[in-house]
């Protein structure tokens, strides 16, 4: 037996550890003051055990200010093990906090006990990010109870506030301790995927949220003529909209969708009453744009229509920017983490994987902003942020195997 084939041995051994960690994870609940928690100190604690019973040559827990938090502080985990210093690291970097429950009853069990149906365990968190920390944990460990080394240096990074923009979570650790990564590191972020574990994520668009306020007149709805309807004004615009898909409809084949995207999605309650014709209304746009455009231009095309139907139906209508993020340099298509996970995927599952752009945000944005190529990558079900949100072991067991492949440096 090879001394790959030993430590994949292993790792289809892992099953009941697998369920037992994820157990762990998912009872101490880590969301941030925003989503009414208090951090993610309890399971930081938890990690950092598992981490430390590993013997690495680095672990630090790195701690953000958050006055909000337990404690006053946000915690942030980075540990590495040495390994052929010729050889880049390899990192991995999984997220510790995760997003409320939402409605309990849509839940068929409870979400911070975790439920195991066959191959699938439930509960919030076991997707996102858990399975990305377990698989790239686990591959460490069956090199080392196999009694062998890793060939590159490997780095295992926890981090804080994902869910709610990174600011005390990534951001933090790039601004301040930004020497544990070097450019010619392989980067993974296991927080994106598809079902067949194909999927490698090197870009994604800019986010743009809109908050459009229209104004008109409130009165009594028996006498609609006396006012101006603001919910009618909001329905116009909202349909007028569409114009965005038109003025900016370049498509790009790297991203999926492959166009920019404009989807109206929140609006605000306006009065509380059946019989009251409302003179105030809110709505929400979630604008994803491709890197070729930019969000001035789409926030200035936004307004011209917002001023053209305010002045067709007497109306005034505000366009504000609620969150913007600009879309990051795409990590290159030949960049070497996203060779050696090809070779690996390959090597394991036999699978062809290619490298993908989205819609959706990642921390592995803040890495390309700051010039460090990285890739999102894992083998997943696609559940994060539903009730009964699940991960299957098989894709926990399989994604292990092809991390242990990169430490190894045998993809």
């Amino acid at each position: 037996m090879s001394d790959l084939e030993e430590i994949f041995a292993r790792i289809d051994g892992y099953g009941n550890q697998v369920v037992q960690i994820q157990s762990a994870l998912t009872c101490r609940v880590a969301m941030g003051p925003e989503n009414g928690g208090t951090g993610e100190h309890e399971k930081a604690s938890f990690v950092r055990g598992l981490l430390d019973a590993m013997d690495p040559d680095v672990l630090e827990e790195l701690r953000a200010p958050d006055e909000r938090a337990q404690d006053g502080y946000r915690p942030n985990l980075v540990a590495k093990w040495d390994g052929d210093p010729s050889e880049p690291t390899v990192w991995v970097l999984s997220h510790l906090d995760v997003v409320p429950p939402g409605d309990p009853d849509l839940w068929l069990s409870d979400p911070f006990e975790i439920k195991v149906e066959g191959d699938r365990i439930i509960g919030r968190g076991v997707e996102d990010n858990q399975h990305g920390f377990v698989s790239s944990y686990l591959a460490l460990k069956s090199i080392m109870d196999s009694g062998q080394k890793t060939k590159r240096p490997v780095g295992l990074a926890a981090v804080a506030d994902e869910e709610t923009g990174s600011r005390y979570g990534l951001q933090y650790v790039l601004a301040h301790y930004n020497a544990f990564f070097d450019k010619k590191d392989l980067i993974i972020v296991p927080d994106g995927g598809n079902e067949d574990g194909t999927m490698i994520e090197v870009a994604e668009k800019s986010m743009l949220w809109l908050k459009f306020t229209v104004t008109g007149k409130q009165c009594h709805a028996s006498t609609p003529g006396k006012g101006k309807n603001s919910l009618v004004g909001a329905a116009r615009m909202i349909l007028a909209l569409e114009k965005l898909k038109g003025q900016f409809d370049l498509c790009d084949k790297l991203f999926r969708p492959d166009l920019s995207t404009f989807a109206p999605t929140k609006i605000e309650a306006n009065v509380p009453n059946i019989n009251t014709i409302p003179g105030r209304d809110v709505f929400y746009l979630d604008c994803r744009l491709l890197p070729q455009y930019g969000g001035d231009e789409v926030l200035a095309a936004s307004r011209e229509i917002a001023e053209e139907i305010g002045s067709e139906h007497g109306l005034r209508i505000e366009v504000e920017t609620v969150h913007r993020e600009d879309a990051a340099e795409p990590t290159p298509l030949d960049a070497p983490v996203v060779q050696s996970l090809k070779r690996a995927i390959k090597k394991v599952s036999g699978k062809d994987a290619e490298p993908v752009g989205i819609g959706g945000g990642t921390v592995a944005a803040f890495f390309r902003k700051v010039g460090l190529p990285a890739a999102v990558w894992c083998t997943m079900c696609d559940t994060p942020h539903q009730p009964n949100e699940y991960a299957l072991i098989s894709n926990i067991i399989t994604d292990a195997k092809i991390f242990a492949c990169l430490y190894m440096g045998e993809e």
